[in-house]
């Protein structure tokens, strides 16, 4: 498993790998510096690098999060959501098929390991409202001014 520190406009990035794809994207400001790449984390950089730049509005890198059945239909939910657009947890619910789950379908946002790349920050509230962000609210805001920039 390869893992790296990448530096964003979003802070310390730590990034894993293995050889199917990214496992894992995670926010920490106080990381230790990990310099293990592999061929999909050097993808992954440059695809991130292209996304803050306004330049990318899908990642190709492989992808392999680990979590249940249920998690990763959440999170193949997640990414047809198209750049720039949002919808609610209520939507997503409706989408995945389970239209009651609404709370599951947001805690599995929560657990969404590869944010960014799984755009769990395209996820809002029904009334508008920003919603919750495992990573801060700061980085969700972030990311939607950058994807909703004309």
């Amino acid at each position: 498993m390869a893992k790296m520190t990448i530096l964003s406009p979003l802070g310390k990035i730590i990034v894993t790998a293995d050889e199917v794809g990214i496992c894992s994207l995670d926010f920490d400001e106080n990381a230790s510096e990990c310099q293990e790449s592999n061929a999909h984390i050097e993808q992954l950089i440059v695809e991130l690098d292209e996304y803050f730049k306004g330049k990318r509005k899908e990642f190709s890198v492989a992808l392999n999060p680990k979590g249940t059945p249920f998690q990763r239909g959440v999170w193949e939910v997640l990414q047809s959501i198209p750049y720039g657009k949002t919808i609610s947890y209520s939507e997503e619910a409706d989408i995945l098929g389970h239209p009651k789950a609404v709370r599951a379908v947001a805690n599995a946002n929560g657990k969404n390991p590869i944010p960014i790349v799984i755009p769990c920050h395209r996820v809002i509230a029904k009334g508008g409202g920003i919603g919750g962000y495992s990573g801060g609210l700061w980085r969700k805001e972030f990311m939607l001014d950058l994807e909703q920039k004309k």
